[in-house]
């Protein structure tokens, strides 16, 4: 297994059409870590530490509901349903300590900033009451999310967590590799595979049902394994379809995904952006500050208009970073863009 870590930012989205300003709502993170309160502090989202060791925790699967509710065995009620995964992977030597904070920003952004009901959100986390981020519960997850959609229904899928790479034996992948997301669970019962998650959440999209993923952790470039990726810095839309000529797109519907990074690439959760240190992702933070930034300015959102505001912000606090936490940042971010069917 590859090494995973999370370091840079980068955004995959899938578009509806060529019109990168298409309007949408979602996306941004970062970690480092220290002892002394005056310095930044930054975590990677993923190492070759993962496999050094088993956990020493037991996770049980809790009953088939959330802190707010939620009955993952039924249809979500109304048309708006997110379902929000954070790992902090705790008692581990590779902890993440941002991901708490993510989880209920975003949590709180779409329930704030977009109206969705909180009996529509279903949270996976390690803190509280909530069901653990367990591989089983994060399938029965992407079972509930896509379960009886109606035209109209407006999805979101936001992960914060480690994230790996693995030899891809299928020649479904460009590079050689397939993306992976690392349950709390993982070392026992197995890493989610990009393939796995495009068939749970992209496949089942049918018409006038939207999609939006937000992908926090390394090597999340196409973590969703989307049919286009969309790279800021030429313009153009790159061809990530597989070489085995697998259909890897929608059933009609619209699949966006915002990654915190490129496949080959790491991200990070930072103190960088809180003065009292607080830890978050810098993908995750960069997105939310984007959108609620437009929203007071009354500014359409689009697809570029937020990785265009992402970018300025990582620019802006780059000049007073840490040194190391400016070089993970001064990487370029790409917006990929599956394409619909």
């Amino acid at each position: 297994m590859g090494s995973i870590c999370k370091e840079s930012s980068e955004i995959s989205s899938v578009a509806p059409d060529n019109d990168q300003e298409t309007d949408t709502g979602f996306r941004g993170k970062s970690k480092h870590l220290g002892q002394d309160r005056n310095k930044i502090i930054t975590e990677a989202k993923g190492s070759s530490r993962l496999f050094r060791r088993r956990s020493d925790s037991l996770y049980t699967v809790s009953p088939s509901s959330s802190r707010f509710g939620v009955n993952i065995s039924g249809r979500p009620p109304g048309a708006k349903r997110a379902f929000i995964c954070g790992v902090s992977y705790k008692k581990q030597k590779f902890r993440l300590r941002g991901v708490v904070n993510d989880v209920y920003s975003m949590r709180d952004f779409l329930v704030n900033q977009f109206n969705f009901p909180r009996d529509s959100i279903l949270m996976l986390s390690e803190e509280d009451s909530h069901m653990p981020p367990t591989k089983k519960n994060i399938e029965d997850g992407f079972k509930w999310l896509t379960r009886d959609l109606r035209f109209g229904d407006s999805l979101v899928f936001y992960y914060s967590g480690h994230g790996l790479r693995q030899p891809d034996f299928n020649n479904d992948e460009k590079d050689g590799f397939d993306e992976t997301i690392c349950p709390v669970d993982f070392k026992t019962e197995g890493m989610i595979v990009d393939n796995y998650i495009n068939e749970a959440i992209v496949r089942p999209l049918m018409q006038g049902v939207t999609l939006h993923a937000i992908i926090d952790s390394c090597h999340s470039g196409t973590m969703l394994d989307l049919p286009l990726v969309y790279n800021k810095t030429t313009g153009k839309w790159d061809d990530n379809r597989p070489p085995s000529g697998a259909y890897k797109g929608t059933n009609g519907g619209k699949a966006i995904c915002f990654s915190a990074c490129e496949d080959n690439q790491k991200a990070v959760d930072t103190s960088a952006f809180s003065a009292d240190k607080v830890m978050t992702g810098a993908m995750t933070y960069t997105f939310i500050s984007a959108i609620k930034k437009a929203i007071a300015n009354s500014q359409t959102i689009t697809y570029c208009g937020i990785l265009d505001a992402m970018h300025r912000t990582l620019d802006n606090d780059n000049k007073s970073l840490h040194a190391k936490v400016a070089r993970f940042f001064r990487r370029r971010i790409i917006q990929a863009c599956p394409s619909l069917s």
